[in-house]
Order: structure tokens, then C-alpha cells, then sequence
């Protein structure tokens, strides 16, 4: 075989390098997910905790200035996130908590759906610039036509197993679409707008939203009700 007949047969095996991602039979592998994996996966998780610290401290880092916090080159960098719109996205908050909930959770759907909302709450403010960098991303994908940062998310199933009981006592209420709503006011968004434009403290953030949780769980019930 000639050299040049070999380079030809190569390039079939050798997976392509292109913007930090590596090509084998036209599928993209993420560069973290080929050798020395866990030294990669440290770097990644340096780079992203470098950019929380930035987005707490109410920057919105690029990749050179969150390669700089995190001491890696921007080389290096770049091969994991291509751009600031990855790196916004690798920084939003992954909870992978199913429930909200306590072990010993009432039954009591009130009392259950307060204890979730006020947790809920909680995480908002504790992550409250990584959500704000999310929520941003998010609106302007809805100009691009890419899918939204924040579609997905898992408040809507932890208000859904609040809400529970319902579908014993109340089989009438529509309890995924009555999660949807009090999501709506108890969400980073209502958070921007409450804090914003209303000039609401943070500290009064979880009672309006336990406030409004209420309300709206008591406004089903009586519409159920009447309706029997």
C-alpha cells in the first residue's frame, strides 16, 4: 500500500477533530467523552462552577473569562464549550430531585402544596442568576427558533405530586393543568417580574407564592364543586 493509499483508508477509522468535537461515521462525540474521561470530566465541572460563581457575582461570563476564573486555557476551553450560549447552558441548575416533598409528607393537599412551593422558592433564589442566564437564553431562542433553555423543567411535576390527593377528592380538577398555573406564579419568571417591576423583597417571595398557590387550589376545588 502506497502512503497515499493509506492516508485514504485512514481517514475511514480515524475520527475527525472539529470545534472540540470528535467525528467517527458522520456522528458528532463530545471531546469529554473520549479518553482520559475523568481528568475531562474535572475540567468541565471547573469550568462550570467558575461560571456559576461568575453569574452569582452578577456576570455573564464568556468562555475566555470563565476559562480565566476556573485557570484553564482558553484552548482548552473552547474544545468543551464553543460558544457562551453552551457555557450559559452547562451552568443551569440540574435538580434531580423527584419530590419536593418530605418522607413523612401530609396528606393534606394545602399543607403539601405550600411545602413544595416554598421549596421551590428556595431554589429560586438559591440559583436565582443561573435561572436569570437561562431565562434569557430561553427568550431569545424563542426569536431563533431553538428549542427554550428553560422546556422541561421538573416544577411542574413537583406541584403535580403536591397536588396528589387531588385526583382521590376531586377527580373533576384538571391537576396538570392547575400545575401549570401555579407554576406560572411561582417560577424564575414571576421571580423577575416580582422583584423587577413590582419591587417585591426577596424575603416575601415564598409567602406571595405560597399566597398565590392557595388561591388558585382553592379557586379548582370550588369550580369542581360547583359543578357537582
Amino acid at each position: 500500500m502506497t502512503v497515499g493509499s493509506w492516508l485514504i483508508a485512514a481517514s475511514f477509522v480515524v475520527p475527525e477533530c472539529h470545534m472540540g468535537r470528535r467525528y467517527h461515521e458522520g456522528m458528532a462525540i463530545p471531546y469529554e467523552s473520549t479518553g482520559r474521561i475523568q481528568q475531562k470530566t474535572r475540567t468541565r465541572e471547573a469550568l462550570v462552577a467558575a461560571t456559576r460563581a461568575l453569574l452569582a457575582e452578577g456576570v455573564e461570563p464568556t468562555v475566555e473569562q470563565a476559562a480565566a476564573a476556573a485557570r484553564i486555557s482558553r484552548t482548552t476551553a473552547y474544545r468543551y464549550f464553543p460558544g457562551q450560549r453552551e457555557l450559559l447552558l452547562a451552568a443551569h441548575p440540574e435538580i434531580d430531585r423527584t419530590s419536593l416533598l418530605p418522607a413523612d409528607a401530609p396528606a393534606d393537599v394545602e399543607r403539601r402544596l405550600d411545602l413544595v412551593v416554598r421549596e421551590l422558592a428556595r431554589i429560586n433564589l438559591d440559583w436565582e442568576p443561573q435561572l436569570r442566564a437561562a431565562l434569557r437564553l430561553s427568550l431569545e431562542a424563542g426569536r431563533s427558533g431553538e428549542p427554550p433553555v428553560l422546556r422541561g423543567g421538573r416544577a411542574i411535576g413537583w406541584i403535580e405530586d403536591a397536588l396528589g390527593p387531588l385526583r382521590d377528592t376531586h377527580p373533576g380538577i384538571d391537576v396538570r393543568r392547575l400545575a401549570v398555573a401555579i407554576r406560572a406564579a411561582a417560577g424564575i419568571e414571576a421571580l423577575v417580574w416580582l422583584t423587577d417591576v413590582a419591587g417585591v423583597g426577596r424575603a416575601e417571595l415564598a409567602d406571595l407564592a405560597s399566597w398565590s398557590a392557595r388561591a388558585l387550589l382553592r379557586a379548582a376545588r370550588a369550580e369542581d364543586e360547583r359543578r357537582d
